[in-house]
């Protein structure tokens, strides 16, 4: 199973003195059972944000709705919304239009099927939310996740977000209920419109050769010990004028490649640096290990 960076029973990043608050509440709901619920957002953005300001005075600049035709401001009040579907035509879709469209907008997280974990392709998963129950909930929310463990299957959801339908897969992470919004199937991109490499005429010596250079990098999986060097140094560069000091960073490049290398020599030289053996990694006790399916390249 995928891992979620932060306990399963908060917010990632809140503060432990103040209770986070729910961005949904409702019911997850499979068969006739019905399990009060809140929906909390399991991951944080760490990017710093910028505004576009005027060069000459430091102001902040305000974008605004120009009519390509006229050349001239639109208020909010004479925006519509429309679908091109074709170059420079559009579909005006009125208020009356949307709530056709429409399906039934509920609270709660519809439970459909149950699947076994390693059948989701990763490709299909998007955003993670940490599922809450309230206090009447718990003991219905225990046997739940208890239940799915022993079965070790994922439930397969339909749930309004937002105005919006969407997939999602309900999986046991710890001692917590993760729900992960899903894409669609029409939404992934068929890689069979690439030209990959077939695997058949691949030497085998240089096969056992990269079989060797994986597993001297094979490692026990720990999410705390990749950090974001961009960010930090960017962080780093703001604090520094803020303060009005100036901060030099140096930044390693990497030599440029002239020439095509040989792939037989690169690898001899990225095993000879690794000359240390490395343990195999060892499983954590009460751990199960799962995995997923690999993306089809079919």
């Amino acid at each position: 199973m995928r891992a979620v960076a932060a306990g399963a029973h908060g917010t990632a990043g809140a503060g432990r003195d103040i209770m986070p608050r729910a961005i949904w509440k409702g019911s997850l709901a499979f068969g006739l059972v019905n399990i009060p619920i809140e929906l909390h957002v399991a991951v944080r953005d760490h990017r710093p944000r910028f505004r576009m300001l005027h060069a000459a005075d430091r102001s902040p600049v305000k974008f605004e709705r120009v009519c390509e035709r006229e050349g001239r401001p639109v208020a909010w009040a004479d925006l519509v919304k429309g679908y091109e579907y074709t170059k420079g035509h559009f579909v005006v879709l009125t208020k009356e239009d949307f709530r056709a469209a429409a399906v039934e907008k509920t609270h709660r997280v519809d439970i459909v099927d149950f699947v076994t974990a390693a059948d989701i392709d990763d490709r299909f998963f998007e955003t993670p939310y940490y599922v809450i129950p309230s206090k009447a909930g718990g003991h219905a929310y225990a046997l739940l996740r208890e239940a799915m463990r022993a079965v070790d299957r994922v439930g397969i959801a339909k749930v309004i977000l937002r105005d919006a339908q969407h997939l999602a897969a309900v999986e046991v992470i710890g001692d917590g209920l993760v729900l992960t919004l899903l894409r669609f199937a029409d939404e992934l991109v068929d890689p069979a419109q690439f030209e990959l490499p077939a695997s058949k005429a691949l030497p085998k010596a240089e096969l056992e050769m990269a079989k060797a250079l994986v597993q001297h990098l094979a490692a026990e999986w720990k999410p705390e010990k990749y950090t974001d060097e961009y960010r930090d140094n960017l962080m780093r560069v703001i604090r520094a004028k803020a303060k009005g000091r100036k901060i030099t960073l140096e930044s390693p490049r990497e030599p440029r490649q002239d020439k095509v290398v040989d792939l037989m020599e690169r690898l001899r030289q990225s095993l000879a640096s690794k000359t240390a053996p490395q343990r195999k990694p060892e499983r954590k006790a009460g751990r199960v290990a799962r995995k997923r399916k690999r993306p089809s390249a079919a």
